[in-house]
């Protein structure tokens, strides 16, 4: 019964998701009608943020943001001498036929990947490190409880 009720909540569509991919559709649509160059600017500079959501199985999807983030703050400055100066097709192309503008890009990215895998484990360190020391404090805290109450307070705990 349970397996029936989750098979039809899962092949139910939901509301308002349709809409939305509509919409989507719609700005991309006008997207590419009036900014083109901007749209392949950001369409092969931010590759391997696109790549990182693809492979991402995670819910929060924690390394698109990650190497999202970097890559395009190395696609940015790129993004905006476009905006700032001729806003055409050629340069958007010549922007992406360089090679230094693509290794700035891609580096970029690359950094992101670095530090989606470097940084966690270091903070579970860090948090081993303090859940170490407050364990510590906590038995010391016991201990001044214990000299001060006396050994009847454990053993009258323990018992309730």
């Amino acid at each position: 019964m349970a397996r029936q009720a989750v098979r039809q909540a899962a092949a139910t569509p939901q509301p308002g998701r349709g809409a939305k991919a509509g919409w989507l559709f719609i700005v991309f649509l006008l997207l590419l009608i009036f900014s083109l160059p901007t749209v392949l600017l950001l369409l092969f500079g931010m590759l391997p943020a696109i790549v990182a959501y693809i492979i991402d199985p995670s819910k929060h999807k924690t390394s698109t943001i990650c190497v999202g983030a970097m890559n395009f703050a190395g696609v940015f400055p790129y993004l905006l001498g476009l905006w700032t100066g001729i806003h055409s097709i050629d340069v958007a192309l010549g922007i992406l036929t360089d090679v230094f503008a693509l290794m700035v890009m891609y580096s970029a990215a690359t950094a992101g990947w670095m530090v989606f895998v470097a940084v966690p484990p270091v903070v579970g360190v860090l948090l081993n490190v303090m859940d170490g020391r407050r364990i510590e404090a906590l038995r010391a805290r016991q201990k001044r409880t214990l000299k001060e109450w006396g050994k009847d307070v454990a053993e009258t705990a323990h018992r309730a």
